[in-house]
């Protein structure tokens, strides 16, 4: 056994069909036991070694390499114990940066990265070179990187748990878009967080750049971590009205076109491609109309800095909201304080529904749902035309859903089956 692959998600499953493909002997490990894994274990090659239901460090016996999904601690005690015995610790998309032969855009952030790296992506495929898309959004990068040739730019969203798992992540061009506090309960503290972010340009050279947000604090402070040349984003010229709500929108936009300009593609040819840019699933995205009343999804907004930023797409408009879900430790002062003073009606939901509820007393009109489909018909009946029912969560969907994704196309099915009979 040469390699052990821990967590049967996404990344681990594509991971350890590379390595199979190129003749490693594969170990897959994870706490899941088969019948919760059934689907994803399905695409995996028959020569692939499974544990399932548990695991301890018996499973590194004979290994040389040990891959770790993203949802796996950096400092979990297996990859500690690896670490004892000398042996190698590494990760999906430290494998790829390390195989890749294009050129790299790497962008971070703790909000709005699907946006601006889907953006950045429409962007620079106006241009003349090809373009993969990819990181912590969509398709796995690994099982494409025989598509990437030196002319291709690849452009890869990417979270603080996948900059954590690369040993030396360098970029072309590192973009950080904002830094406010996130998974603190996996990375402890502010500064630990704010470090991980930094990897995106601390590595770079002098040929490089750092596409920056000069209007965060934090990201501003990072720009002494970096030899790059720096560009700050938000100082370039105004772009044509993007087409998806919000004042952050604008700012994605203008990250997107800066690496456009490092690229070389003339401010003609960005201005077509953002004004020609349809959005992404679960960011502010429009289901439908109906009644005159609007309905978004942003069920990724899994944190309420996210959350004070959907709500800021809507200034002037009668909003009922959509909140709560799995998490804690969030600062929520700021985002009640919106919510108070711009959300019209209030649904709430999840596990954080209670602490919810205690901090919104002040607001004249909160309800409770026990479940999304209750709160989709509490939501319908308290919208009046003119307005906007938004799903923007604040909170993480593993209370009652797989995942954000999940979250969000249930809140769809659930609008569309209501209003299209």
């Amino acid at each position: 056994m040469t390699a052990v692959v821990v967590g049967a998600a996404r990344s681990g499953i594509a991971l350890a069909t590379y390595l199979a493909g190129t003749g490693e002997q594969v170990r897959v490990v994870d706490r899941k036991s088969q019948a919760d894994l059934k689907d994803v274990l399905e695409q995996l090659p028959a020569s692939v070694d499974l544990q399932l239901g548990g695991y301890d460090d018996s499973v590194l016996a004979g290994v040389n390499v040990v891959y770790a999904s993203p949802g796996v601690p950096w400092d979990s005690q297996l990859l500690n114990d690896a670490r004892r015995r000398g042996i190698k610790v590494s990760s999906e998309i430290d494998l790829f940066l390390r195989l890749c032969p294009g050129t790299v855009v790497g962008i971070t952030g703790t909000n709005g990265k699907t946006t601006t790296t889907e953006l950045t992506g429409n962007v620079l495929a106006a241009g003349s070179r090809p373009v993969l898309v990819g990181g912590n959004i969509g398709d796995t990068v690994l099982d494409r990187l025989q598509e990437v040739t030196p002319r291709h730019w690849v452009v890869l969203e990417l979270s603080s748990f996948q900059l954590e798992s690369v040993e030396k992540p360098r970029f072309h061009v590192g973009v950080i878009l904002n830094i406010t506090p996130d998974h603190l309960d996996r990375h402890g503290t502010f500064d630990r967080y704010a470090d991980l972010k930094a990897r995106a340009i601390e590595f770079a050279g002098a040929d490089d750049f750092a596409v920056l947000n000069g209007r965060d604090p934090a990201v501003r402070g990072l720009a002494v971590r970096t030899r790059a040349h720096v560009v700050w984003f938000e100082e370039h010229r105004p772009l044509p009205p993007m087409p998806l709500p919000g004042r952050h929108n604008l700012e994605n936009a203008l990250a997107a076109a800066a690496v456009g300009r490092i690229a070389g593609l003339s401010d003609e040819t960005i201005d077509e491609a953002i004004r020609s840019f349809k959005g992404v699933e679960h960011r502010l995205e429009l289901v439908g109309e109906w009644d005159g009343v609007r309905w978004y999804n942003d069920s990724k907004a899994t944190n309420p800095d996210a959350g004070r930023m959907a709500l800021s797409a809507f200034p002037e408009t009668p909003v009922v909201l959509i909140a709560g879900g799995y998490g804690g430790g969030f600062e929520l002062g700021p985002w009640v304080a919106d919510v108070i003073r711009h959300v019209e009606a209030v649904v709430l939901m999840g596990a954080s529904a209670d602490l919810l509820a205690k901090e919104l007393s002040q607001h004249p009109k909160v309800v409770r749902a026990s479940n999304l489909e209750e709160a989709v018909d509490l939501a319908a009946g308290l919208a009046r035309p003119g307005g906007v029912v938004l799903l923007s969560p604040a909170y993480k969907s593993f209370d009652m859903f797989k995942d954000f994704e999940d979250r969000g196309r249930q809140f769809k099915a659930l609008a569309r089956r209501r209003f299209e009979k």
